[in-house]
């Protein structure tokens, strides 16, 4: 089929036919005033004309008679129908979300602290004051009795110990027991022990229970085991009561350092023995 000739065929065949009639039912309709034709509406029929002249005209075939619309009153001009444009639906509603809470003024949330583990106290070593090279002690008196580091007449004779390191430094004191309970506690003695890096953890206290007699080496070395003494008094070790003099640090038997001082209720309060007492502790340990 010839697309051109089947048009300009049915542009002849409704040429001045009117496909819609508008109708007159009420007055109100008829006193519409129709607006003018627009521009695009008058330019459709010279270009309408223009194809019918230079188109052939095909044989029209068999139709059946078409139905004449009524004819349209010439005071009425026919009015430019516009196509109508159906409307755009309406967008369904989108759905509201549901509003999630603002993470915003939230804080992280760590996980809670592990416990602090206890870590274990330093376990601090017995400390052993090395021992300067010592002068031996004299000899004994002609006529007196020398005990030995394993024998000796006051073997017997009572003491008492303070402290718990039996290899340091042995401190011999002769004090009422209420006295040397708390001397671990005495400033001075604190001091003299710092002086050359002890402390009273570092030393065993012993106090000699007797009133006049010594307390005999062979025990304390049996219970102690310690080379290294000081004793604040006098008569207060057997072998050093004829071979020693007060503030002399000596080296008993070749392996046993004594030293021997002023009471220490003496000491505190005179500067002139404490120098001394300072003096025979550096040529013992220093």
């Amino acid at each position: 089929m010839n697309p051109a000739a089947d048009l300009a065929f049915f542009q002849n065949l409704y040429n001045g036919v009117s496909l819609y009639v508008v109708p007159e039912h009420t007055t109100a309709a008829a006193s519409v005033e129709v607006p003018p034709p627009t521009e695009a509406a008058a330019s459709a029929l010279p270009v309408a004309q223009v194809l019918s002249e230079a188109l052939p005209t095909p044989a029209a075939p068999e139709q059946p008679t078409p139905v004449a619309a009524a004819p349209v009153p010439a005071a009425v001009p026919q009015p430019a129908i516009a196509p109508s444009v159906a409307s755009a639906p309406a967008a369904p509603p989108t759905p509201v979300a549901a509003k999630l809470p603002s993470l915003a003024n939230l804080k992280a949330q760590s996980p809670p602290p592990a416990p602090p583990v206890a870590s274990p106290a330093p376990v601090r070593e017995p400390v052993v004051p090395t021992l300067a090279q010592l002068p031996a002690a004299a000899a004994a008196p002609a006529g007196r009795v020398q005990p030995t580091p394993t024998q000796s007449p006051v073997a017997h004779i009572p003491f008492s110990t303070l402290g718990s390191n039996p290899n340091g430094l042995i401190i011999l004191v002769r004090l009422p027991e209420t006295e040397f309970r708390k001397l671990p506690r005495n400033v001075f003695l604190n001091n003299i022990l710092k002086a050359i890096r002890l402390i009273v953890e570092d030393v065993v206290l012993v106090n000699v229970e007797h009133p006049s007699y010594p307390v005999a080496l062979c025990t304390l070395r049996q219970a102690l085991g310690a080379r290294q003494f000081i004793a604040f008094g006098k008569n207060l070790l057997d072998v050093a009561v004829y071979t020693t003099q007060p503030y002399e640090p000596v080296l008993l038997f070749g392996d046993t350092a004594f030293l021997g001082a002023s009471e220490i209720s003496m000491l505190e309060y005179d500067a002139g023995r404490k120098k001394q007492l300072w003096q025979a502790m550096q040529r013992m340990f220093l």
